[in-house]
């Protein structure tokens, strides 16, 4: 599948399975995955500096007339509106796709394993999430809502949303 420049917007808590759907799209478009997770670690915070140093990089690539694909946890008014910034800004279509995982026990059981595989995620364990969760204001727009624990894979339906 071929697309003119879009920009996909992937949002969701830490551990729910964003990263793993954005690369799969970016593999399917193609198109680039600009995770703002290891903006944040240079920074050694989270924070609207990486989600602007994001966007700057996404602006490039629409720019080229590309595709691109954000991956943010997104939880407030402030970095969603960065996103519908850039888009009027590119004149290009904004796509956002919110990622969740309804089952508890396994969105705690990722977070678990992710951190004990991988040290760059260690300072995200499980209190942390319920600590973003907390803080997460729901979604207000047009978007497609992917639950990772639903049978099935979502990719298909996902490629058809993406297309402009």
């Amino acid at each position: 599948m071929s697309t003119g420049p879009v920009l996909i917007v992937f949002a969701g808590l830490p551990g729910v399975g964003k990263s793993t759907l954005a690369r799969r799209v970016g593999a399917a478009l193609p198109a680039p995955v600009l995770p703002v997770d290891p903006i944040e670690r240079a920074y050694g915070s989270t924070g609207p500096e990486a989600y602007r140093a994001v966007a700057a990089l996404a602006e490039l690539q629409l720019d080229l007339g590309l595709p691109v694909i954000v991956d943010a946890v997104n939880p407030v008014a402030e970095s969603r509106e960065l996103w519908l910034d850039l888009a009027d800004r590119a004149t290009v279509p904004l796509r956002v796709v919110e990622v969740w995982c309804a089952d508890e026990d396994e969105h705690r059981r990722r977070i678990e394993a992710r951190q004990a595989a991988d040290p760059a995620y260690a300072d995200i364990d499980w209190i942390r999430v319920l600590e973003r969760r907390a803080e997460y204001q729901p979604y207000v727009g047009r978007r497609v809502v992917v639950d990772t624990t639903v049978p099935g894979d979502p990719l298909g339906s996902l490629l058809d949303y993406l297309r402009p």
